[in-house]
């Protein structure tokens, strides 16, 4: 085993000293109750609209409200499942209390207006979760990635504290509000090394690419925590780059650093994801290129994209890693899962329902009508359609006609839905500054268009398989460090 003798029981889950706690029940019923009052509260903004603000320190607007009632949502699907999961951890306290806390932190962190209460809010969110990634104690490996989240997210910290102070020196304001009306006013020099730090600190929370190793380390987190980790923890760089926008997109140059970044996670994300072998470490390559879309979105200058992509992306993660112990297959591992050809009719039906999508969105948001980069959005949407109409397509279980009616039939309403919540989120978003501005398009951002296409035909064809040295590199890449991994199932059993 690990060194240690002790006798292999089967049976019941030990029962902790704290049978009668009543800790888990209060705070899932607690949460659930601050998602009602978060409803409440989105509708007093869709009633009335305007915001509400508190002496200088918080600030309650559109952004807050959704984001509230996103938060507190996910937290309650945690909290609820937690209940059964920790069930017999004789830590189940302290995970309830920490998960709590966690949500009240970010709760503070969306609302905070003052500076100083936002820089202070990001850090006990980054030191929260590095906990609940080390949460179990005498695990070697989870202590390790315990101490390596929180270098990194103490170091994200850093550089918001650098970039804040440097605003507060510059324009002498105190407040996200004032911010936005000071600093047009500022040297663009400054202004664009704080917008930097604040790229750079949100490529860290989000586990961009070359910050993702904390993300592949911290599968020794409890599953539930996982699902809030990527459900919510990571989407905190596009919350910052959205609450810090007139920042951010003061120089074009720093909106197109950001689409550059963002790109580039989102593919490569999607490369190292094709050399995983468990769930969890496939789970984590996929939120690394999603989070890089979502930052893509941003550095277009569709923020309220961004926080679209982040709510609809936190409902499908939270559900694959609560779901993923039924995802393990109870087959012979010499099974092999045959994948039906494509064939002229089906690449037909593939290519007309993604192109159709792409018409829908377009239609019904009004992105990628003009020669602006909503050429990219749509763009992406067409892609992100055309791999899931592949998929559908190529699944061999289902008759030839399910599979080529049901593409059109599910892809479609789902871009209608997508458009829909985009409309609500942006309209949420109407009056924050320098949201809703399309950035213009470079030739940079015909490079990035032939990047992601020639990546897609790459993937899809295999191509990218027969290069040995690309394997290498992709497997090397998405390792953590060796400290962090389990090197005998067995110490599963002993945590």
């Amino acid at each position: 085993m690990s060194g240690q003798e002790q006798a292999t029981t089967v049976g019941q889950l030990p029962t902790p000293a704290n049978e009668q706690s009543r800790v888990p029940t209060v705070l899932t019923r607690l949460v659930w109750f601050l998602w009602v009052v978060s409803l409440g509260t989105l509708g007093l903004r869709l009633w009335r609209g305007g915001s509400w603000e508190l002496a200088g320190l918080f600030a309650v607007d559109g952004l807050t409200v959704v984001m509230w009632v996103t938060v507190t949502f996910f937290s309650g699907i945690v909290h609820s499942y937690s209940r059964r999961y920790m069930a017999g951890s004789r830590t189940v306290d302290r995970f309830f209390a920490r998960v709590f806390a966690f949500t009240l932190v970010v709760l503070v962190l969306v609302a905070a207006d003052n500076l100083a209460l936002f820089a202070a809010a990001w850090l006990a969110m980054g030191l929260v979760m590095a906990d609940l990634i080390g949460h179990a104690d005498g695990w070697p490996q989870a202590q390790a990635a315990r101490s390596l989240a929180r270098r990194y997210f103490v170091a994200s910290s850093a550089l918001v504290a650098v970039a804040l102070a440097t605003l507060w020196w510059q324009t002498g304001v105190t407040t996200v509000t004032d911010l936005a009306s000071a600093v047009g006013a500022t040297s663009s020099t400054v202004t664009v090394f704080a917008a930097g730090a604040l790229l750079l600190a949100a490529m860290i929370q989000s586990a961009l690419l070359p910050f993702h190793t904390w993300l592949l380390s911290s599968m020794t987190a409890p599953t539930p925590a996982s699902a809030l980790m990527h459900a919510g923890f990571v989407n905190a760089g596009g919350i910052l780059l959205v609450r810090f926008a007139p920042v951010v997109s003061v120089d074009p140059g720093v909106m197109l650093a950001v689409v550059l970044v963002g790109a580039a996670s989102a593919l490569g994300g999607k490369l190292l994801k094709t050399v995983q072998t468990d769930i969890k470490g496939k789970l984590g390559c996929s939120t690394v290129g999603q989070m890089g879309f979502m930052l893509m979105q941003a550095g277009l200058g569709f923020f309220g994209a961004a926080i679209t992509h982040l709510i609809l992306h936190g409902f499908y993660k939270a559900y694959q890693f609560l779901s993923s112990g039924s995802q393990i297959a109870h087959e012979s591992p010499t099974k092999t899962t045959r994948a039906e050809s494509t064939g002229v009719v089906g690449v037909a039906v593939v290519v007309a329902t993604a192109l159709a999508g792409g018409v829908l969105f377009a239609a019904l948001t009004g992105k990628g009508t003009t020669l602006d980069s909503g050429l990219l959005l749509t763009l992406l949407v067409v892609l992100t359609v055309l791999h899931a109409a592949r998929e559908v397509v190529t699944h061999a279980s289902l008759p030839t006609t399910v599979r080529y009616g049901a593409v059109p039939l599910v892809a479609l309403p789902a871009i209608a839905v997508y458009a829909g919540v985009y409309g609500l989120v942006e309209g949420l978003l109407v009056g924050l500054p320098a949201v809703g501005q399309a950035a213009a398009l470079t030739p940079v951002h015909g490079l990035v268009v032939v990047a992601f296409v020639a990546a897609y035909l790459g993937i899809e064809s295999g191509l990218y398989q027969r290069s040995q040295r690309l394997y290498v590199a992709l497997l090397n890449a998405s390792q953590p460090p060796s400290d962090t991994l389990l090197t005998s199932t067995e110490d599963y059993n002993e945590h």
